[in-house]
């Protein structure tokens, strides 16, 4: 299983550290915790992309 931070995660997605900061915080992006550091499952992110793909073609 391969995760990601906060940082390495903004950077796949081309968006500042406080955009998927608010992004977690309003439960809209798939992550977990370890104490207090956000992680991000790659394989996770990337289901989560195409779904949205998916969702923006209706």
């Amino acid at each position: 299983m391969t995760t990601l931070t906060v940082a390495e995660t903004a950077g796949k997605l081309k968006v500042s550290t406080s955009t998927v900061y608010e992004l977690v915080r309003k439960k809209q992006i798939p992550h977990f915790r370890i104490g207090q550091k956000i992680f991000f499952r790659v394989d996770t992110l990337e289901s989560w992309i195409a779904n949205l793909e998916v969702g923006g073609m209706k």
